[in-house]
């Protein structure tokens, strides 16, 4: 499967004023616009549109015959601007918030002519995004499905943002050094000691784990931009979706959390559904049971295979 990036070319100010020609990007899979009920996919923090086919981020979901089948539905990502993935990168990233991201995202669907969805889908970061989307849209989507993620950023992400900052603002390694941190976040202890169990690489005269931890900051620099990775950080650091437009939502809300998350963890999204549940929302809660932490939405397919299944 091989699909173009399509360009959406538009100038948007920004919360803090400045105006902004953007070049926003997007995939399109399977149907036809227009053809077959639209699913929106907002891709996490270093993902980007390609959703599907042999390089596809999550083509163990979405695809020929898979749970999001492309012989049913058109599948739209767009690209978080300034993710590097277009080319397209922004120097002053602090200009942006998530609430940017989601006005931008919902001036490319109004260019696209797509009036309605019918699920709109984001995990981690692109969930937050997507939480935006519907407080400023509440009749956008008659399925919302926020993965590993809540509607703003609570004190302990934020805490450990404000590290990644520190760590990407330095100039020894720090792409290599951020992506270190951070996998100890998307994991959790049980699953990597489980995994290595204190076991010792010879050739490389360290720690297994160790071993592992290099490999992951090494392969991120080798693929992504630094000023890319700055932006995400920042903008997860600030989800901060007004709570009193989140309760006029007319979407079925579908929150889907992983009960080991260190990121987000699965209590704040518990709260999240009682709040919503409190106000008659029609709101579902669903849990991923792993040792694995946060990234067990990019790890436990089988899981989250059924709970999406029964949704669509």
């Amino acid at each position: 499967m091989k699909t173009e990036l399509n360009y959406i070319n538009f100038l948007y100010k920004t919360h803090s004023k400045r105006e902004v020609a953007i070049s926003l990007s997007y995939q399109l899979f399977g149907q036809d616009l227009f053809s077959a009920p639209i699913i929106l996919i907002n891709h996490a923090l270093t993902g980007n549109s390609n959703v599907a086919g042999e390089k596809g981020w999550w083509k163990q979901l979405v695809g020929e015959n898979k749970i999001i089948d492309i012989n049913t539905y058109t599948v739209l990502c767009f690209n978080i601007i300034g993710n590097g993935y277009d080319d397209f990168l922004i120097d002053e990233y602090e200009d942006f918030t998530c609430e940017d991201i989601a006005n931008i995202f919902l001036k490319g669907l109004s260019v696209l002519n797509i009036n309605s969805l019918h699920a709109l889908i984001g995990g981690s970061l692109g969930g937050g995004i997507a939480w935006e989307m519907v407080a400023k849209n509440p009749t956008l989507t008659k399925l919302f499905i926020p993965i590993a993620c809540d509607f703003k950023t609570h004190d302990w992400l934020h805490a450990q943002c404000l590290v990644q900052k520190f760590l990407l603002n330095q100039n020894d390694e720090p792409l290599q050094k951020a992506r270190i941190h951070a996998m100890l976040c998307y994991r959790t202890p049980e699953s990597l000691n489980v995994r290595f169990q204190n076991k010792y690489n010879e050739e490389q005269q360290c720690l297994e784990s160790e071993d592992w931890l290099r490999y992951h900051g090494n392969a991120l620099h080798k693929r992504y931009h630094l000023e890319a990775y700055k932006l995400m950080n920042h903008l997860l650091m600030n989800i901060n979706t007004d709570e009193k437009m989140i309760k006029k939502i007319e979407a079925q809300i579908h929150l889907i959390s992983v009960d080991s998350d260190l990121f987000f963890p699965a209590c704040e999204i518990r709260m999240c559904y009682e709040m919503l549940k409190r106000e008659n929302r029609d709101v579902f809660y669903h849990e991923i049971k792993s040792i694995h932490g946060h990234d067990a939405f990019l790890m436990e397919y089988e899981q989250l295979n059924t709970i999406i299944k029964n949704i669509l």
